[in-house]
């Protein structure tokens, strides 16, 4: 999830309000937001989705949920929800339910490798260069 990371740190790294939208053509726009909500562990939690559109409605293609956290002082991001409009899934793979934190792993396992193939294709295709802070934090 180094790419990911790396365009965080770019930022000024994760706040309330962190709202970035990358575009990279002829890439679909990235935007990586700060959620209002915490992740299902209680820490910090980032979306990131590709934003196409439909009939004039915004398509998440996909859209992924992280919890950020620190392990021996190291950021980490671990994902919990899955989402593609055009093909109407949407996944959680942890979260809270009736105040019980719930983990369906095998779809968590899923989540992981997709993650990290996302992020190594993100960098190939760019979107650490192509994100400028000066034009593309909002604060």
């Amino acid at each position: 999830m180094q790419t990911l990371l790396d365009i965080l740190t770019k930022a000024g790294g994760w706040h309330h309000g962190l709202h970035l939208h990358i575009d990279n053509p002829p890439y679909l726009p990235l935007v990586i937001e700060a959620t209002d909500e915490s992740g299902p562990l209680g820490l910090m939690a980032l979306s990131v989705a590709h934003y196409g559109e439909q009939h004039g409605d915004a398509m998440r293609d996909p859209e992924m949920l992280f919890e950020l956290g620190f392990a021996g002082g190291v950021a980490r991001l671990d994902p919990f929800y899955w989402r593609n409009d055009y093909v109407g899934i949407e996944q959680w793979s942890r979260r809270i339910v009736d105040d019980h934190y719930l983990c369906v792993f095998a779809l968590h396992r899923q989540h992981e490798p997709f993650a990290k193939t996302w992020d190594t294709n993100l960098r190939h295709q760019g979107f650490v260069d192509a994100f400028d802070p000066a034009r593309h934090v909002r604060r």
